[in-house]
Order: C-alpha cells, then sequence, then structure tokens
C-alpha cells in the first residue's frame, strides 16, 4: 500500500471521527449548561456565556482537522 492509499483512507476516517468526538463534546457541554441554569437560573448569563466560550474551543478541533485534511488530500494522486 503507498501513501497516496492510505491517505485516500485515513483522512475521511479521522475526519470522521473527530467530527464524532466534537459532537460527543458539544452534547455534554450543552447538557451541563442546562443543568446548571436549571438549578441557579438568576446564574443562566454566565452560565451561556461560558458554554458558548466552550463551545466556540470545541467545534475548533473540528476546524483545525478539516483544514489538515483538504491540505493533506492534495497530496493524494
Amino acid at each position: 500500500m503507498d501513501h497516496s492509499a492510505a491517505l485516500a483512507i485515513t483522512l475521511p476516517l479521522s475526519l470522521g471521527i473527530a467530527a464524532f468526538g466534537s459532537a460527543l463534546g458539544l452534547g455534554k457541554a450543552v447538557a451541563g449548561a442546562m443543568d446548571a441554569t436549571a438549578r441557579q437560573p438568576e446564574a443562566s448569563g454566565k452560565v451561556l456565556v461560558n458554554m458558548m466560550a466552550g463551545c466556540a474551543l470545541i467545534e475548533a478541533l473540528t476546524l483545525y482537522v478539516l483544514i489538515v485534511v483538504f491540505v493533506l488530500s492534495g497530496k493524494i494522486v
């Protein structure tokens, strides 16, 4: 197996794994924020801001993987 065949197999797989991990992380973050808001409704503004910052960082992982996949897909001949 040459390197282009290995890239053709692993690039979509790695993007799928990153997207799945991101979805799990986002689900856990939103669930935690909803639980915190249910316990202390007066702190919902602070919880929302912190949740959005965390969600942006989680999504950044998937975007970084997408960029790496696009860069390395140019190596497939």
